[in-house]
């Protein structure tokens, strides 16, 4: 049986939902540190001393966020094709051969080369505009697809 393909309007809104969960999970795990960030970043009249906190602080918290990032995609893909997003949105991910979920090693590429669609301006993202399958880069390395539920 052929399943639809997503709409990318349905991808991103599947996307903004993600990231807003990522984006709780990441003020969660960090309250305290930007709390204290904050209370320090008052101390100083400098813009640039600012900045610098902040900076320090961003390159702390890089592989935390990158980690998390990766671990919710992966694992969500792997067990159901679906992040709270796509369930929300009702789409998922399948193995464009077996259009079954996943395998961990899959939906675990995938999720790092997530990471890597993003870098660049989301550039990787943009694919799904102009490729028939509507596939993203991750999509592509990992051999998936996203498709309605």
């Amino acid at each position: 049986m052929e399943q639809k393909l997503s709409t990318v309007s349905k991808r991103i809104l599947s996307f903004v939902i993600d990231d807003i969960v990522i984006g709780i999970f990441l003020l969660i795990i960090f309250y305290d540190q930007i709390t204290a960030l904050g209370v320090e970043a008052s101390k100083y009249q400098n813009i640039e001393d600012i900045k610098l906190l902040v900076d320090s602080f961003v390159i702390d918290a890089l592989p935390i966020v990158i980690t998390l990032k990766v671990l919710y995609h992966a694992l969500l893909v792997w067990q159901s094709g679906m992040t709270i997003g796509k369930y929300i949105v009702k789409i998922k991910v399948i193995d464009i051969t077996t259009n079954q979920t996943p395998s961990f090693a899959q939906a675990t590429f995938r999720s790092l080369f997530r990471i890597v669609s993003e870098l660049p301006f989301y550039l990787g993202f943009l694919l799904a505009f102009v490729t028939p399958k509507r596939q993203t880069l991750h999509d592509k390395v990992s051999n998936c697809v996203v498709v309605d539920v």
